[in-house]
């Protein structure tokens, strides 16, 4: 797998909510597995490890619970910690930096997560759109 080099410092200079997700999308397949067989591991560790749950109360307070950030959009469910540059097993296994870097994490609700991954900008929970006197009439 290539490593990316994204930043959550990058992310945070860019204003626009769907800008920010197609910096981030990885435009994976519905389906794929991830962490194939081993999806055990990133599962104990996400619930139990305890410099990784310091590490995700960190990100939730910085982004504020906001999606992606992103502070027109805060999260009022369950908020997910994703990690901008993907990891793999090895990188879980060592322990490697970048599975607590805070410049790799970013906060996300789960239909943004997925839309991440599977590149699918329809997921995201947008506002609607404000309408404008005419705005429907074909002939104006």
């Amino acid at each position: 797998m290539m490593k990316m080099s994204r930043s959550y410092r990058e992310l945070s200079d860019i204003s626009d909510y769907v800008k920010r997700f197609e910096y981030l999308k990885l435009g994976g397949s519905v389906g794929e597995l991830t962490f194939n067989g081993h999806r055990y591991l990133n599962q104990k560790f996400y619930t139990s490890d305890p410099q990784w749950l310091k590490v995700k109360q960190q990100v939730i307070l910085r982004d504020e619970g906001c999606d992606m950030g992103h502070p027109d959009f805060p999260i009022y469910g369950k908020i997910l910690i994703h990690h901008i540059n993907p990891i793999t097993i090895d990188d879980l296994i060592q322990r490697k930096p970048c599975i607590f870097d805070l410049d790799n994490l970013v906060c996300v609700c789960l239909n943004t997560h997925n839309a991440i991954h599977y590149g699918d900008s329809s997921l995201l929970k947008l506002p609607p759109v404000e309408r404008r006197a005419n705005d429907t009439c074909p002939w104006r």
